[in-house]
């Protein structure tokens, strides 16, 4: 360039040539990513958290038992002094892990494109899908392990060495995945496409395994290990626990079991909900782009599928896989995209706040009715209060919902461990309701003075309640699809 100005002074004048300055984004120097643009993260972070704020008090059903009995039940035992703060705070302070989710989903997909137009298109749908899906607005701001393997799985993503990825980091991903196989060592279906394909990518394929699978991963496994036997007060893996009973015992089959397909043909196409078009339209735009992604919802669902006990949230984690996928169509149909839009959020909107509101309510809702028993309990004259459910076992959470040490009792169901022609508590009841609670109270002095079971249960206990005195005192709403020991209300008797 120098060469070029010598060349182009004429006598004593010395002046620059003025070079025209191109306008194209190949030789500027701001690459046109709008998220290097700190106010829009910020933006973007605080309305994530805002959002999932609102969606943690606008869900007020319960889901399975074990958004209590793995977490706040084991959480208030252990620090029965806090058991307030387990509750009472848990629907501001569960769903901080997630919000900020979001907008990592909207960050990668700017970080693995090239064309800037048609890749703020597909992160903005790509995190509008997200933010709108009823599965995630139902399951994500839940004490659930999967809520939590799915935000980590997420997070991970972001350091994934994806091609045209520029924070691509082997160290955190793979930290990252650990945490989740820690906290769900299922964890490890998901991610094991990704692992692969990581792999088959690396070209020193030694120093990958040497310098990052083997010690990461092994650091992770002494660490979980060290903690629990703190804990547990004896040497335990649990990981090791989980696939044993889980797998190795079918322990988990106890709980019930569905047909291999039941994830194609129903769990998938629940979980997705009204994005399923949308999924499907993008899988044949994006093959090609998202094809580890798509193997890894494949691969997951297949794996899951030879399992006998399936339930929806165990392909929770698959979701974020599947809204890249969503949003590249919704990008593609250009002039259709905003009604396919509003048409979408609608159709999220009604399952989501149905389930979050009105859906398996009732079980809750007793809780917080109980609770005023508290207050019965600390009067001397009244006789103290002794409460037993009458419901398929773990149907309602326990005493991290009423924080009072009053008497309360369930049906228990310890899974089945080998025992030769093994009934646990709940199935001895319902198999005959009378005898069980004649042969389990001879005497008055030994009932309890309050009796919680579901509406359907009424009418086969009626000759015990009307001859014990017992009286309905509460009805609470639970369900409009009552389904066999489960009924659409429950109600609370008291004893007169």
């Amino acid at each position: 360039m120098e060469n070029i100005r010598s060349r182009l002074r004429f006598g004593n004048k010395v002046e620059d040539v003025k070079l025209r300055k191109r306008k194209s984004q190949l030789y500027s120097k701001d690459d046109g990513n709008p998220l290097n643009n700190g106010a829009l993260r910020v933006r973007i972070a605080v309305f994530c958290v805002l959002f999932r704020l609102i969606n943690c008090f606008l869900v007020q059903t319960s889901f399975v038992p074990d958004e209590y009995w793995q977490s706040l039940e084991v959480s208030h035992r252990m620090v029965y002094n806090y058991g307030y703060l387990t509750w009472e705070w848990k629907a501001g302070i569960r769903g901080f892990s997630y919000p900020l989710v979001f907008a990592f989903l909207y960050k990668i997909l700017h970080l693995i494109h090239h064309d800037t137009v048609y890749l703020l298109d597909t992160a903005k749908w790509t995190f509008f899908c997200h933010m709108c899906s009823w599965f995630t607005w139902f399951c994500c701001t839940r004490t659930l392990t999967n809520s939590t393997e799915t935000t980590v799985t997420c997070l991970a993503l972001y350091y994934f060495p994806l091609p045209g990825s520029k924070t691509h980091s082997s160290k955190k991903y793979l930290s990252l995945v650990s945490l989740a196989v820690v906290v769900r060592p299922t964890a490890l279906i998901v991610w094991f496409p990704l692992l692969m394909y990581h792999f088959w990518q690396e070209d020193n394929k030694l120093r990958l395994i040497t310098h990052n699978y083997l010690p990461i991963g092994v650091l992770a496994v002494l660490m979980s290990t060290g903690i629990d036997c703190v804990f547990y007060e004896k040497w335990t893996l649990v990981q090791y626990n989980f696939i044993k009973f889980n797998i190795f015992h079918g322990v988990a089959d106890f709980y019930g079991s569905h047909p291999w397909h039941w994830y194609f043909t129903q769990g998938f196409a629940v979980v997705i909900g009204p994005h399923l078009p949308f999924f499907l339209h993008g899988c044949t735009l994006a093959f090609r782009r998202y094809k580890v992604f798509l193997a890894a919802v494949v691969w997951t669902l297949i794996i899951y599928s030879l399992l006998p006990h399936k339930e929806f949230r165990f392909i929770y984690p698959v979701l974020p896989f599947c809204m890249f996928f969503c949003g590249t169509s919704l990008a593609h149909l250009k002039a259709w995209r905003r009604p396919a839009a509003t048409v979408l959020l609608v159709a999220n909107l009604v399952p989501a706040l149905y389930t979050g509101l009105i859906h398996q309510r009732g079980t809750l809702d007793v809780m917080s009715h109980l609770q005023t028993l508290c207050d019965v309990s600390s009067v001397p004259t009244h006789p103290l209060p002794d409460v037993l459910f009458l419901m398929p076992c773990h149907s309602t959470p326990f005493y991290s919902h009423v924080h009072c040490p009053i008497k309360m009792r369930f049906l228990e169901c310890p899974p089945d461990l080998g025992e030769e022609g093994y009934i646990d508590e709940a199935e001895r009841f319902y198999d005959d309701p009378l005898l069980w609670l004649r042969t389990s109270f001879p005497y008055k002095s030994s009932l309890p003075t309050h009796l919680v079971f579901f509406d359907v249960l009424e009418k086969d206990i009626s000759v015990f309640l009307q001859g014990n005195n017992f009286m309905r005192t509460a009805e609470l709403f639970h369900t409009q699809f009552p389904e066999g020991r489960v009924g659409g209300s429950i109600f609370i008797y008291e004893r007169h």
